[in-house]
Parts: C-alpha cells; sequence; structure tokens
C-alpha cells in the first residue's frame, strides 16, 4: 500500500491531509488539493467524491501545484492506490467500435499517437489482459487521463470518458 500526502496550496503549503487507503470521500479533510506529495506507491486522484470525474495518475515524486499532474482545477475528493496484482506483463488490446467490434489493434508497450500506430480515429471499447494502464485524450500524453486495470470495458464510457477519443496510453509501471 502506498502513501500520499494531499495540501491545500501550492508548494506544500496550508492545510494537509495523509492517506494511506483508498478514500471516496476527501472532502472533509481539505477543501482543496494545490499540491500532492507521493510518498509511495501510485496512486489514481479523482475530480468528484466516489471515484468519478477527472482522473490523474500520479506515481512516487512531488508535485507543487496542479500543472505538474495535468490538473484542470484544484478539486481532488476521492483517491484510490494502484495495486500491481498483475506481475510484470502489460497487454492491452482496443477496438474501435463499442462492444469489442470493428478493427482491433493489440499492444504491448507505450504508445505516443494512437492514430499514427494503429490508425485509429477513436476507442470505443478496451481489454486489458495485463497490467495496469493510462489512456489519454490526446497524442504525446496530454489531455484527460483515464486509469485501467485488467478487465473487460465495452464502452468508453466504463472507463469514464464522455468521448471516444484516446490520442495515447502508457503502461503504469512504478507501483
Amino acid at each position: 500500500m502506498g502513501k500520499i500526502a494531499f495540501f491545500e496550496d501550492k508548494n506544500f503549503q496550508g492545510r494537509s491531509h495523509e492517506c494511506c487507503t483508498d478514500c471516496p470521500d476527501l472532502r472533509s479533510y481539505f477543501g482543496c488539493c494545490n499540491s500532492v506529495k507521493v510518498e509511495s506507491g501510485c496512486w489514481v486522484l479523482y475530480e468528484l467524491p466516489n471515484y468519478t470525474g477527472n482522473q490523474y495518475i500520479l506515481s512516487s515524486g512531488k508535485y507543487p501545484d496542479q500543472q505538474q499532474w495535468m490538473g484542470f482545477n484544484d478539486s481532488i475528493k476521492s483517491c484510490r492506490s494502484i495495486q500491481n496484482v498483475y506481475g510484470k506483463s502489460w497487454k492491452i488490446r482496443f477496438y474501435e467500435k463499442k462492444d469489442f467490434k470493428g478493427q482491433a489493434a493489440e499492444c504491448v508497450e507505450d504508445c505516443a499517437s494512437v492514430y499514427e500506430t494503429f490508425k485509429f480515429q477513436e476507442v470505443h471499447s478496451s481489454v486489458v489482459m495485463d497490467g495496469a494502464w493510462v489512456l489519454y485524450e490526446q497524442p504525446n500524453y496530454c489531455g484527460h487521463q483515464y486509469f485501467l486495470e485488467r478487465g473487460e470495458y465495452n464502452n468508453y464510457t466504463d472507463w469514464g470518458a464522455t468521448s471516444p477519443a484516446v490520442g495515447s496510453f502508457r503502461m503504469i509501471t512504478k507501483f
């Protein structure tokens, strides 16, 4: 299990809260979040309670302001630790249509441009066979982030996205 500390102000100032377990509702601990220290592990931070809203995937390190984790605002209301229970391999399959239909592409490494690599305009469903992954809305690991762990995702809404746009993705290797 990892350890993370949230701070209301930039540069690790102001009211703070440390967390070592998944927390579906952080609202009673702080009002806003402008800096984070990930002491150990890898975490998914959520903009809203109950693991909903924008997602941010952070590995060990110091994040003195929101821009360091590509935050869209100062709202962090839930978090969960990413546990690597699958060993040291990564494998993901994407489909151009929902319910695992249409053209498929399989990958075992990071991809900076889904379109350039697979010629996919959109990703509507996915199967994670091994490891944990971060999907990014735009190429070159930019835009909204989505955490996927082992399992089947029949539609992009299953991983929390509001559109089928997937521009890049990478393996989560720091647990």
